[in-house]
């Protein structure tokens, strides 16, 4: 729209990257950019629109926004004063010291909102200055950055693992993951439910149904409830269309 492109012309360059379902409306040079600036900056769905500084170092993330383009566009002018709060929570630490500078800089790192991802590409330097200044981890910044660098490694092999379309091997490796442990209650919750997702496709019904209380179970109080309980539903309704089918073959 003619207001946004007024709206952002003194702001913002703008970029857009188009990922298409029919991959032969890009080129395979395209394709590899786009795939590679996506993993780089942790994108998990469509649209993320990310807000980067001249350097395309991310400092906001957002979406899609009801009220059309004037909204939008003072949307993003709030948005861009996360860049300098950034930079003054940045300098601000470097006047500490010890573990108050270690949770500065994470305070600093966790307003951006940013995914895990875009952190570890676009800010390692401030990740070596956390761990230098909290060494023994006062902060739990590293332990859940490694939870994070196993969470991301574990859905690379289940991607690699359901392209193979081996159930059995997903299925060894979530079980195997989840005995491992380290994760926060979320992560797990997921893993949990990504079980539950693999013995579904599988047509087993009452061990994915189990899967799913438990999961329940372990975290109740989780706002992935609700989502779990539509999920659950539609379990037990493909449960009952085979019995119903044989009543009428009969």
């Amino acid at each position: 729209h003619d207001a946004f492109k007024e709206g952002v012309k003194d702001t913002f360059v703008l970029v857009e990257l188009d990922f298409p379902k029919d991959k032969t409306k890009v080129s395979d040079e395209v394709r590899a950019q786009n795939e590679m600036l996506s993993e780089k900056y942790g994108v998990e769905g469509f649209p993320t629109i990310l807000l980067t500084d001249a350097s395309g170092r991310p400092y906001a993330s957002t979406g899609y926004q009801k009220g059309g383009p004037e909204k939008y566009v003072a949307h993003l002018n709030v948005l861009r004063e996360k860049r300098t709060a950034r930079d003054e929570a940045f300098a601000a630490a470097e006047k500490t010291e010890g573990v108050e500078k270690a949770k500065a800089l994470v305070a600093a790192l966790d307003a951006m909102k940013l995914s895990d991802a875009a952190i570890t590409a676009f800010y390692a330097d401030i990740v070596e200055r956390i761990k230098a200044a909290d060494p023994e981890d006062a902060t739990g910044f590293s332990r859940k950055a490694a939870a994070a660098g196993r969470l991301k490694a574990f859905q690379d092999q289940l991607r690699a693992l359901a392209a193979k379309k081996d159930m059995d091997g997903a299925l060894k490796l979530v079980d195997e993951t989840l005995a491992a442990g380290g994760f926060e209650t979320e992560e797990t919750l997921q893993l949990m439910m990504t079980r539950a997702v693999i013995l579904a496709q599988e047509d087993k019904i009452a061990e994915a149904l189990k899967a799913v209380d438990d999961a329940k179970a372990f975290a109740p109080d989780s706002p992935m409830i609700p989502g779990i309980d539509q999920f659950r539903k539609r379990l037990e309704d493909s449960a009952k269309k085979p019995a119903d089918g044989a009543e009428k073959s009969e």
